[in-house]
């Protein structure tokens, strides 16, 4: 699957959205080390702090199947810039994703932007930060 390919399923999930309330639809697709896309889209809710983003969406989807290896991510939605994911999108996928994946953001104008992961969120907060062994705080 070519990058335009994941950035087309990620389009596609923006007419899936439910956003009675921000009217705001993104949609977003992950492609595992396996070859599956999985798709998501933001999901809302009357008591917003228990919706859920479309790429924990795409990303929990996966993992709920089965995956943990990731090899891209799509993003998309109808912004001025490319869709930027918010912060707990991004230490979800610091989760799932190795610091060098590719991160496609785009928008209802075909503009893309990719960053890896590092660039996304860099120093982010890891497993291995919880390892009382390591010292620090």
């Amino acid at each position: 699957m070519q990058r335009n390919d994941l950035i087309a399923k990620a389009k596609d999930m923006l007419a899936k959205a439910y956003v009675p309330y921000s009217q705001f639809p993104v949609g977003a697709a992950v492609k595992t080390a396996s070859g599956k896309v999985y798709t998501g889209c933001n999901i809302e809710n009357a008591a917003y702090p228990v919706s859920c983003c479309a790429e924990r969406v795409a990303i929990f989807r996966a993992v709920a199947d089965g995956e943990h290896s990731f090899l891209e991510m799509a993003v998309a939605a109808d912004t001025a810039r490319p869709v930027p994911p918010c912060g707990s999108c991004r230490q979800v996928m610091s989760e799932f994703f190795d610091s060098g994946l590719n991160i496609h953001l785009t928008n209802a104008h075909n503009d893309v932007k990719t960053l890896t992961m590092e660039e996304l969120l860099p120093f982010s907060f890891r497993s291995d930060d919880m390892d009382a062994s390591q010292g620090g705080s």
